[in-house]
């Protein structure tokens, strides 16, 4: 599959969530989203920032959410191609015998964390020690959820890598088997 293929193949699928996606159509495709916001990032510096006399800055400064955002020309492509950049991922997984729900792993993992902290731990963030968070068997389940968390986004990236699961799996036929 060519860089080409895979990006005409992923946008026909836009929707599509069912399947399997070789990993060339993938990382094509990813490689593609990462150039586009490459290009467009530097674009939307070019045409969209201001600029402005040096001046003082003060702590309020420092922590201004305006500082880490997006261009609107980023923005928008990445609006635009969350949901095929979803699918071919999600497809992908497939491809590896996995279900595409193992995508939102990291996700699952830091929302498991806080619903834990804010349940048992609410008292520790409360009193404004969160080092107290990590005492006694509370604060063994906490560092064992930030390992997890810490390494989920790797066991997803390995899962990407994989090569696709010979034959027919529970997902549709091998696409490289495939005759189109």
């Amino acid at each position: 599959m060519t860089f080409q293929q895979s990006i005409v193949i992923c946008f026909r699928k836009y929707f599509t969530f069912s399947g399997r996606a070789t990993r060339p159509e993938y990382w094509w495709f990813f490689l593609f989203i990462f150039l586009c916001n490459l290009v467009l990032g530097i674009f939307d510096a070019i045409l969209f920032s201001s600029e402005t006399l040096p001046v003082e800055v003060t702590e309020s400064d420092e922590l201004s959410p305006h500082d880490d955002e997006s261009g609107p020309l980023v923005s928008l492509f990445s609006l635009a191609t969350f949901l095929p950049m979803l699918a071919v991922g999600w497809r992908r997984m497939h491809d590896t015998g996995r279900s595409g729900l193992y995508l939102f792993y990291p996700l699952i993992a830091m929302i498991g964390l806080g619903l834990f902290v804010w349940a048992f731990g609410g008292e520790a963030l409360a009193s404004g020690d969160p080092a107290s968070l990590f005492q006694g068997l509370f604060g063994v389940v906490v560092a064992l959820a930030l390992v997890v968390i810490a390494i989920s986004p790797f066991i997803v990236l390995w899962w990407l890598t994989r090569p696709s699961q010979p034959g027919q799996n529970q997902y549709g036929p091998n696409p490289h088997e495939v005759q189109t």
